[in-house]
């Protein structure tokens, strides 16, 4: 076998190492390209990853504001010098209005002086007489000038602070269904003095609150003066304080629980509750259950929030054995300590998604209060007292978006409460308001609230 050897040319080896050299810079621009290339899908990589992250939070956010809006028409902040409300001084006034007396009188009664002053014991001399007049549902014996009577003023106050009809409506129902006139300003008037009669009802309420085994409290958003302010609900099985107040925070809460409230908490997973030391805490399983949902439904998060939704029904299937007496009181207490066993595993492997680390690290601040309903029948494992307790101000909310002054929404406060607990207590609001109106005082109408067996 023969080989040709053919020896390279000085000119051939310089052109060959030239083509090499050109053959390296083309490749080292293609890698600078590259890498720049990949450097341009990590930053849009990153870009994405941040604006997924700002809209997840921005439809959460929007998300929890569709629950706690002041009303759906809200302009937001008032006019730094809005027009002064009510009626004009001087001529601008107006018609003057006035309840006019009824043509037809169906009883006379007599008040006559008595013996003596009832503060100091002295003698009394007549001045004058004067005639005043009442209208009621039926006609019944009342206070001064020409009034409504206790049965008509219940009925506005019923359906004004606890069904949310406005004003000018139960003004015309009272007309055309009744044969009342009276105008939208006597109407506020009527119903102002039902709340000043129910002072002492009130602040006895808010101290079986404050005096209750288990309460579970709620906040919503409410416009006083065109201003965010937040109507607290505080209710148990058979009474419910509402408390109009300028925050959410915890001395707003205190203001009404105390701030040693060293009962049963049961409420959702707002943070200044957590405030309540001295309280035993259950918090709301709905709330999380709602959040695993919306976990899957809304973000596709097939990982984490799937097992912890099951282990949180697993929890609710417990109680409800427990309650049937199918499980007794030692296999409820081992159950619950498989639960908690369990939910600490999830909690400590959340997955790489930012939803679900978040999510994760809410369940590790909760998660001593979680199943704490499963150590008393008695302890709610969802705060649906107080959402329920809210339902009649959400609908006022939507009507008149709040109060207009802040003696508008101590009279609202005052009010739905009594009207709750009477509706909780299974009681006639008439026989119960016809009682504080008549009274020539102010006075306590509803009896403490009975301690739970």
């Amino acid at each position: 076998m023969r080989a040709s050897w053919r020896t390279a040319s000085r000119e051939d080896l310089i052109t060959e190492l030239e083509r090499q050299q050109r053959e390296n810079e083309r490749l080292r621009r293609e890698r600078e390209r590259a890498e720049q290339e990949r450097d341009r899908y990590r930053r849009e990589r990153d870009r994405l990853r941040k604006k997924i992250e700002r809209l997840e939070d921005e439809l959460d956010a929007a998300r929890r504001a569709l629950h706690r809006q002041a009303a759906p028409f809200s302009r937001g902040v008032p006019k730094r010098s809005p027009r002064r409300s009510g009626r004009k001084a001087g001529a601008d006034y107006g018609r003057k209005a006035h309840r006019t007396p009824p043509s037809h009188v169906d009883h006379t009664h007599d008040a006559p002086l008595p013996a003596c002053c009832p503060d100091c014991g002295g003698a009394l001399s007549l001045e004058r007489h004067a005639t005043q007049y009442q209208e009621d549902l039926p006609v019944v014996l009342g206070a001064a000038a020409s009034q409504l009577g206790p049965e008509a003023v219940t009925l506005a106050v019923v359906l004004n602070k606890q069904l949310g009809l406005p004003l000018g409506k139960i003004a015309t129902l009272l007309r055309e269904r009744f044969g009342l006139t009276i105008t939208r300003g006597g109407l506020v008037h009527a119903v102002r003095r039902a709340a000043r009669q129910a002072e002492p009802t009130y602040a006895a309420l808010c101290a079986a609150i404050r005096g209750s085994p288990v309460v579970s409290p709620d906040e919503t958003g409410w416009k006083v003066a065109a201003h965010l302010e937040w109507l607290w609900g505080f209710a148990t099985p058979d009474t419910t304080v509402y408390a109009i107040q300028p925050g959410r925070g915890f001395e707003e809460a205190a203001a009404v629980l105390g701030a040693d409230f060293d009962g049963v908490l049961v409420r959702d997973g707002w943070a200044p509750y957590r405030r309540f030391t001295h309280a035993v805490h259950q918090t709301c399983l709905a709330h999380l259950v709602r959040r695993c949902r919306t976990l899957m439904r809304d973000h596709d998060e097939r990982r984490f929030a799937p097992r912890v939704h099951a282990v949180l029904q697993q929890g609710l299937r417990t109680r409800d054995r427990w309650r049937r007496a199918a499980l007794s009181t030692h296999g409820v207490a081992v159950a619950r300590g498989h639960l908690e066993n369990r939910l600490n595993r999830l909690i400590d492997q959340p997955g790489r998604r930012r939803i679900a680390q978040r999510f994760a690290a809410h369940l590790a601040i909760e998660y001593p209060s979680v199943f704490t309903f499963l150590l008393d029948p008695a302890i709610d494992a969802t705060n649906w007292r107080a959402e329920q307790a809210s339902r009649s101000a959400v609908v006022s909310r939507k009507v008149c978006g709040g109060n207009r002054t802040t003696r508008g929404a101590h009279t609202h406060e005052v009010l739905a409460s009594v009207l709750r607990t009477i509706q909780q207590r299974q009681l006639n609001a008439s026989v119960v308001f016809s009682e504080l109106l008549r009274a020539p005082k102010p006075i306590t109408a509803l009896a403490p609230s009975p301690p739970l067996q």
